[in-house]
């Protein structure tokens, strides 16, 4: 079941009907770079690299991870096409062993609602690793819903449960996502001190 979904994303990449793929850099995301001195940033579930790219020109070391190879072939040759330097990797963010150093900024925007639940300790696991102390990561997810008979989000509870102690929630906004009217949330969290 797992390599179907995986497929379909592939597909949809590949058609250049990915949905989710707005090409937009969210307020969100502006707003906290450019409230930070630009570092070391992971993204997870790049997609095409648009958050990636955006930080690479502010000034970021930006690093972009999706498992689906379309996508990060259109992250590669827009990088090259804009004169970027950033890292994309075709991987799986549950195993982020690959990934040396530490990371002072973490984007997640719309993947780890679709992370089955039993991979999330793993993927929160990997991230406590990479992100620094005093290190930022903001996460924008679905709250939970079915779809295709499968439940994806997560609760502001489950968030805090996956992510404390090794992070501090600092703030969250519950709203509505614009593109699909579900139910979404933001949340900013801080990598706890060593």
């Amino acid at each position: 079941m797992a390599m179907l979904r995986r497929l379909r994303f592939w597909w949809f990449y590949l058609r250049g009907q990915a949905p989710w793929d707005t090409g937009v850099t969210p307020p969100e995301l502006v707003a906290l770079a450019d409230s930070l001195p630009p570092g070391r940033a992971l993204d997870l579930g790049c997609g095409t690299g648009t958050n990636v790219l955006y930080l690479a020109e502010r000034g970021w070391q930006a690093v972009g991870v999706d498992f689906a190879p379309p996508a990060v072939a259109q992250a590669r040759q827009k990088a090259r096409r804009r004169g970027l330097s950033a890292e994309f990797f075709v991987a799986d963010v549950t195993r982020l062993d690959f990934l040396d150093g530490t990371f002072d900024l973490a984007v997640d925007i719309g993947c780890l609602h679709g992370v089955l639940p039993s991979d999330r300790p793993r993927y929160a696991a990997g991230l406590a690793r990479l992100v620094r102390p005093g290190g930022v990561y903001l996460l924008y997810a679905f709250l939970p819903h079915e779809r295709r008979g499968r439940s994806l989000g997560l609760t502001p509870e489950m968030t805090a449960e996956l992510f404390t102690p090794a992070f501090q929630i600092e703030s969250q906004a519950i709203g509505t996502d614009t593109s699909g009217g579900q139910a979404s949330a933001w949340y900013w969290l801080r990598r706890a001190p060593a």
